[in-house]
């Protein structure tokens, strides 16, 4: 009798590789696979590979009949076998063996025994790791991916086995991904279908991880850490996976992601969901980083009906992803994050305030809470808005300037792409404030090398835009942001505060030569410059920070932008504000003037020490010296107290209190500057955007009614809404009963032709010839012409013209002459 009790002459009659094969199994399988004559079955198939898939086959008869028996000793040598047989043969037959291999893996994989399973998978991770000669076109590994991605699910109700089954499915599927990888055909386990079992098996045993610090950087734990906990090995399989994929295959491997967090409700709290993505970053191609930013904006798409804390929890993913993407090239999704983040922006704000109509009247806790949710989502939008323009280059982040300014609705103006027409004045301003927010953020830490890259002409104008709305937040919103790019030296956070500076060399103040880049962006836009901050003053909602921002932009100005002519200005605008709190023809409130006061204080002191001529520093120090005597309201370290003790009037003080034309052009004109212009009192300029903007009109300072009706006289002036006739007009332009003030006007205009250089006259009275100009065509035209039905009336408004009662074509203007 041969072993195990064959018969010796039916054991010579079998073929040699059966009987090679049974000679390896001992009689008692406790004792192991018997070496020699392994040794000779090695040998025996090395020398004859052609009998490779006829040894397989037999050896996997064997072991699915040992397995129906339970007899696992008999199993566990017959695996040893197998692998053995599978790392000493490289031959082209050794294809069928393969398959005779994995069929006995699925047979261990598919019995109900943790042991077997583990087997199973551990023959098969060292079967990955075989570099095959040549590649096989039939294979497929559909039946291992299903049943690793279901080990990684184990819930057996032992832990120890629980884990142990669990770190088996990660291993292979591990061992999926790297053969494939290897093979010719590897793009088959990039499929979705694949995909969306493996993807979520790994994020599954992820989750778990306990006493972790997840910072998406990769982590370098010992082998036996590996191999023991299911977190460890998944992420390190995971981020395997994605350092593999390529491009056309990236979005298979991040969309089962989406999946994975929205059937887990991981976006609330979303950590885990911004340590996955932050693994992907980290893990993929850095070319390929854009691909995952559009999948989160295009998941962002779907879910803009979910709850808010949903939508700020893939926001927050977004930025996270932002971040990381930011510090390489993120390709052609740059104008897409921020076209989608300002789409949801005005969704948000919808919601918000479709929350607050359907329930007005009813202050209820649920109602408070989602508008607070919302104000979450729209802090979340801002804060990825900004962080991603600030890490962009230089001359992408001016592109997104211009994009978000472009956005930004102003009151009046049809060409705004960003749609608020149906969120009302309230939705429209919380888009105004939001969108400025973000263009701050995505300003902070510009440095343009000239004035003229920072505030280009397409930019300055709508920038300029919001700061004549009423609306003091809005104001200070521009501003700020104007001192980003204005402030190219950070000098800024030296300026802090509005106050007298004792010595403005303390500061030490960086500044460069004004270069003539720099003196021609002042010569064009210098004007609209000081139009905006001599109107801010103007404004009766400001408040202390406004006034120190003003003066902010006062100063920055001056160290950044200001040589000899820009220096006069300056003091020119300064006067005039001053005069506004004196003469106060727009009926501030006292708080208003006195702030004015201080702001032209603070700011002429530290304007004088700029220049550093001492009589001009003698004259302001004189001033500041006597009004912290007889009048500190006039002084911010007084005026912007808690409690102060305001004036009931400004007319009683004496001209000692006040910053005197006649004085600084004497000082000044001693060193040099020339100060004929000082003589000129400042008036701003007349543009569109007094009709864009709901404020309170200033084109009748400049205006044709400036020479055709009293000045300060309210008895004769003309109401905006009021209906006139010829001959009431005729009367008002014959009128000889000018005022005393009315006549200093016309005084202060004839010397300012007499002395004022050609090219600043010519600059100033353009926009008012031209107006004129049109006007009297109109009118003119309709002289001749009768219009078919009488209906055509005009009205004088505050520098407007239009046509209302009176029929034009009745009107005769025999001895009008209004130049």
């Amino acid at each position: 009798m041969g072993r195990k009790g064959v018969c010796c002459c039916c054991a010579a009659l079998r073929p040699r590789y059966k009987r090679l094969v049974d000679n390896i199994f001992p009689e008692d399988p406790k004792d192991g696979l018997v070496k020699a004559d392994m040794e000779k079955l090695t040998f025996y198939a090395v020398s004859a590979p052609e009998k490779l898939d006829r040894i397989g086959a037999y050896l996997a008869e064997r072991l699915s009949r040992d397995v129906v028996r339970h007899r696992y000793g008999y199993v566990l040598i017959a695996m040893e076998a197998l692998d053995q047989l599978l790392m000493a043969c490289h031959s082209q037959s050794i294809k069928p063996f393969v398959e005779s291999f994995l069929h006995m893996v699925a047979k261990l994989l598919e019995s109900g025994e943790p042991k077997l399973q583990v087997l199973g998978t551990n023959s098969f991770v060292k079967f990955a790791n075989i570099e095959e000669d040549t590649p096989s076109y039939h294979r497929r590994y559909d039946f291992f991916v299903s049943r690793f991605s279901a080990m990684c699910h184990s819930c057996d109700h032992d832990p120890e086995i629980q884990k142990e089954i669990r770190i088996a499915g990660i291993r292979g599927i591990q061992g999926v991904v790297r053969k494939t990888v290897n093979d010719e055909l590897r793009a088959t386990i990039w499929e979705p279908q694949h995909m969306d079992k493996i993807v979520p098996s790994l994020l599954f045993n992820m989750q778990k991880i306990e006493d972790v610090d997840r910072t998406g950087l990769p982590s370098s734990p010992t082998g036996g850490e590996k191999e023991e906990n299911p977190a460890l090995l998944a992420e390190n399989c995971f981020r395997e996976l994605l350092g593999r994929a390529t491009y056309g295959i990236m979005n298979n491997a991040v969309r089962p992601v989406f999946a994975h967090l929205d059937h887990h409700k991981l976006w609330d709290p979303n950590e885990f969901a911004v340590s996955c993505f932050k693994i992907i970053m980290y893990s993929i191609q850095a070319q390929y980083s854009h691909h995952v930013i559009q999948e989160i904006l295009r998941h962002l798409d779907v879910c803009k009906r979910d709850s808010p804390r949903v939508r700020a929890g893939i926001i927050q993913v977004l930025l996270e992803a932002v971040a990381i993407a930011a510090k390489g090239s993120i390709g052609p999704a740059v104008l897409e994050v921020f076209n989608t983040l300002l789409k949801h922006l005005r969704i948000s704000v919808d919601f918000e305030l479709g929350d607050r109509r359907s329930s007005a009247g009813s202050a209820t806790f649920s109602t408070a809470s989602k508008e607070s949710d919302e104000r979450i989502v729209q802090n979340a939008i801002i804060q990825t808005i900004g962080f991603f323009g600030s890490n962009l280059p230089d001359y992408q982040r001016s592109e997104i300037m211009m994009f978000i300014m472009g956005k930004v609705p102003v009151f009046g103006s049809t060409s705004q792409s960003l749609d608020t027409s149906h969120l009302g004045d309230l939705g429209t301003r919380r888009i105004q404030i939001m969108l400025l927010r973000s263009l701050l953020m995505v300003t902070s830490g510009y440095k343009a090398t000239t004035i003229t890259n920072a505030l280009p002409a397409p930019f300055l104008d709508p920038l300029l835009s919001p700061s004549l709305m009423e609306d003091s937040e809005l104001r200070q919103l521009v501003l700020e942001i104007l001192h980003n790019l204005i402030d190219r030296h950070d000098n800024r956070a030296k300026l802090r505060g509005i106050r007298i500076i004792p010595d403005v060399s303390d500061l030490k103040i960086k500044r460069d030569k004004i270069s003539r880049q720099d003196v021609s962006f002042m010569k064009k836009h210098g004007q609209q410059l000081y139009r905006h901050i001599y109107l801010g003053c103007k404004e009766e909602d400001n408040v202390q920070k406004n006034f120190e921002l003003l003066y902010t932009s006062l100063a920055l100005t001056t160290i950044e932008l200001a040589n000899e002519e820009v220096v006069i200005d300056l003091i020119r605008l300064a006067i005039a504000l001053q005069d506004i709190a004196i003469i106060n023809e727009d009926n501030l409130p006292m708080f208003n003037r006195c702030g004015v006061m201080a702001l032209v204080a603070a700011y002429l002191n530290f304007l004088s020490q700029m220049i550093a001529v001492p009589a001009f520093c003698q004259h302001v120090s004189k001033v500041i010296e006597t009004r912290s005597l007889e009048a500190p309201y006039f002084l911010p370290e007084t005026i912007f107290k808690d409690k102060c003790n305001l004036p009931i009037s400004l007319e009683k003080h004496e001209k000692n209190l006040f910053f005197l034309t006649n004085k600084i052009a004497e000082s000044l004109g001693g060193s040099g500057y020339s100060v004929e212009r000082l003589s000129v009192p400042y008036v701003p300029q007349v543009t569109d955007e007094d009709r864009l903007s709901r404020r309170k009109s200033i084109v009748d300072t400049v205006s044709i009614q400036v020479d055709i009706l009293p000045g300060n006289n309210t008895e004769d002036k003309v109401n905006n809404t009021e209906e006139i006739t010829f001959e009431a007009l005729k009367k008002a332009i014959d009128n000889n009963g000018l005022e005393e003030q009315e006549k200093e006007k016309r005084r202060l205009v004839i010397e300012k032709f007499q002395k004022a250089p050609f090219e600043e006259i010519a600059a100033q009275c353009e926009t008012k010839a031209n107006l004129l100009h049109d006007r009297l065509a109109q009118i003119l035209e309709l002289t001749i012409r009768p219009p078919p039905s009488p209906s055509g009336t005009m009205t004088v408004t505050a520098g407007h013209a239009h046509y209302q009662s009176v029929p034009v074509y009745e009107m005769k203007f025999p001895d009008l002459c209004v130049y």
